[in-house]
């Protein structure tokens, strides 16, 4: 498997710290704080949803666009570790009597 890259892995912080802050932080937001740039920042945030490291909390109204933007937050627990977590459950639960 690839090493995260470097805009990945700070986008991911800045949505983890934003979120620590009580805040959900929009894409912009997000690019602003890694310290990347829009068009970047738009790729990697769409890979990291699809691959289940960012959702969609929640929209906001914003002063620069007429329909609200989404705020993201990280998913707490990411998904392979999740289904490491099933199958492990699963194997111990069938190996007893």
């Amino acid at each position: 498997m690839r090493p995260a890259s470097e805009v990945r892995t700070a986008l991911l912080q800045a949505a983890r710290h934003c979120h620590g802050l009580g805040q959900s932080p929009t894409l912009l937001e997000l690019a602003h704080h890694a310290q990347v740039g829009i068009a970047t920042a738009t790729t990697t945030v769409k890979n990291l949803r699809r691959a289940g490291l960012l959702q969609i909390c929640g929209t906001r109204r914003v002063a620069y666009r007429n329909r609200p933007v989404a705020e993201y937050a990280p998913v707490s627990q990411p998904i392979e570790l999740a289904a490491v977590h099933s199958l492990q459950s699963t194997l111990h639960s069938w190996v007893k009597p």
